[in-house]
């Protein structure tokens, strides 16, 4: 609308130099050389401030719905007609607003102006959203529309496109409970359920059974995996190594003695407590098999059985002999009756008897304990659930272990002790010297195997580290038996049969003067220790 077209409004034009600021030229006005000449090419929407009032497009829109209704029914009723024809005089006013109703054009906001089967205009809606920023100034601006459906541009904090979540607490991850803020009902933290726990429910969380672990996202309990020591562990290959040989040694002994029997040698070293000890020898290492086998009532039972009674055959024969060597010659100092107990056949009895006690022991534990397996939960147990394992194994505790070895441990230690009081006997009356040897020797493969096995006690490889330390020492114990004793034995049957001879045979009376002559021997020896010192004591008087 300019003031060309807008002759008929008599205060346009006044409104018109107000606006824009400027002077027109027409009838009646008064000059204003202050003013520019209004050029009549001004427009309202690019040069002026004005700002129409937000309901009168309303009004406008109105006024053309009412005109286009009115141009409609014209063409319907008096087609070709000027003016108002006979149809339309008067106009009916139900058939008006049917027209009104069906109209569509686009109103003066550019928007299109219709209206529904009850008569409303259809609803739009500009949308505003408050917005900062550091470049411009703050305040609303339109972000979308909604006419029939939604037009939306939205810009969030960052110019991030997702709607940021506008909530008090987001809901708890899988294995997490809700601990609810108190004084704040729809608030919560989320608790992760740790160690052996699981989630329950929404708002708690429970151990898991003694034999079971919580899954991975903490959801549920699972069975805990079940292990035992493998014929394929590190912790089993040396062990099984060091027993296959001495298996294989000993085995190679005991046939070169049963081959050479009744050689002079064989004769000499005891031939009826040498198969004992050597029958305990091949015993311990066969324990080694025993120790890493699955376990199960028999292996159990065999365990419990054989696991004292190798190393207990071995020491109850070695004892027998330095017991019978250290009687003899203390009895020969004495006088020339030989003592009691010293033949083949009460040396193998003394040695049943040794055994035996033993063999009693291990059977009453039967009783009272019958052997079975266990699945220990508690040596495996870490704070992370991941590692955690059921070991299964035999129910024999490090106390009941010990408690089995110890008979064998006790008579190991009598046995060092006739040793070490033999060890002046001549060495071409006895083995005591090798014996002794021997026993220092597993003395101190003992002693280094009682740190290592209560050690680790905290470990969590205890099962595999005991077990290994356990059959290496009676592997190492045997070894040492088996090679100071017989080995030097085979050698020499073997590859110097020369010395393989009849010696002459001692009485016990050529003993029993060997015996006297050495124990004189020893009085001299420290009498003349004696007799030196008391000159130099008269020099040093003088």
């Amino acid at each position: 609308m300019v003031v060309k077209n807008n002759r008929r409004n008599i205060w346009f034009a006044e409104y018109w130099e107000d606006d824009f600021k400027c002077k027109l030229t027409r009838p009646g006005s008064k000059n204003d050389n202050g003013r520019k000449k209004c050029t009549g090419e001004e427009r309202i929407s690019r040069d002026s401030p004005y700002e129409q009032e937000g309901k009168v497009q309303f009004v406008i829109d109105a006024v053309y719905a009412m005109a286009h209704a009115l141009h409609n029914m014209h063409l319907d009723l008096c087609p070709g007609a000027t003016g108002v024809c006979e149809k339309m005089d008067p106009v009916e006013g139900r058939l008006l607003l049917q027209y009104i109703r069906a109209v569509n054009f686009n109103g003066s906001a550019g928007t299109a102006v219709m209206f529904n089967e009850n008569g409303d205009a259809p609803g739009r809606y500009d949308i505003f959203q408050y917005q900062m920023s550091n470049t411009s100034i703050s305040g609303y601006k339109v972000i979308g529309q909604w006419t029939n459906q939604l037009r939306l541009n939205m810009l969030w904090s960052g110019g991030e496109q997702a709607i940021p979540d506008s909530v008090c607490s987001f809901p708890c991850n899988p294995g997490e409970r809700k601990k609810m803020v108190k004084g704040v009902p729809c608030c919560w933290h989320c608790e992760l359920c740790d160690g052996y726990q699981y989630q329950s429910d929404e708002f708690s969380c429970e151990m898991c059974p003694f034999d079971m672990r919580p899954t991975v996202n903490r959801t549920a309990c699972r069975p805990t995996p079940i292990i035992k020591l493998e014929w394929h562990s590190p912790w089993a290959m040396l062990p099984m190594f060091l027993a296959l040989l001495g298996i294989l040694a000993t085995t190679s002994v005991v046939v070169t003695f049963i081959r050479f029997n009744d050689t002079p040698i064989v004769r000499a070293s005891g031939r009826e407590l040498s198969y004992v000890l050597l029958t305990g020898i091949f015993l311990i290492y066969v324990m080694t098999f025993l120790m890493i086998a699955e376990p199960g009532a028999v292996v159990c039972a065999f365990r419990r059985l054989f696991l004292g009674l190798g190393m207990c055959i071995s020491y109850a024969a070695l004892l027998t002999k330095t017991n019978r060597i250290y009687r003899i010659f203390e009895q020969g100092k004495k006088s020339v009756t030989p003592p009691r107990f010293i033949s083949p056949t009460s040396q193998l009895v003394i040695t049943f008897i040794l055994i035996s006690l033993q063999v009693l022991g291990v059977f009453v534990w039967f009783g009272v304990v019958p052997p079975h397996t266990i699945i220990d939960y508690e040596e495996l147990h870490p704070p992370n659930p991941e590692l955690a394992c059921g070991i299964l194994k035999c129910d024999m505790s490090d106390l009941s272990l010990i408690c089995c070895l110890s008979y064998s441990i006790v008579l190991m230690v009598t046995c060092t002790v006739y040793a070490v009081k033999s060890r002046g006997v001549p060495e071409n009356f006895n083995e005591a010297k090798p014996i002794g040897f021997t026993m220092y020797t597993t003395c101190i493969i003992w002693l280094a195997f009682v740190p290592i096995f209560f050690g680790t006690s905290q470990s969590t490889e205890k099962m595999f580290i005991q077990t290994t330390t356990l059959t290496i020492s009676m592997s190492l114990s045997a070894s040492v038996s088996l090679g100071m004793l017989y080995i030097p034995k085979v050698y020499i049957i073997l590859f110097h049969p020369e010395q393989n001879v009849q010696k002459r045979k001692r009485s016990f009376k050529a003993v029993a003067q060997a015996a006297t002559m050495s124990s004189r021997l020893s009085q001299k020896s420290n009498d003349k220790q004696n007799g030196e010192a008391k000159p130099e004591e008269g020099k040093d008087s003088k």
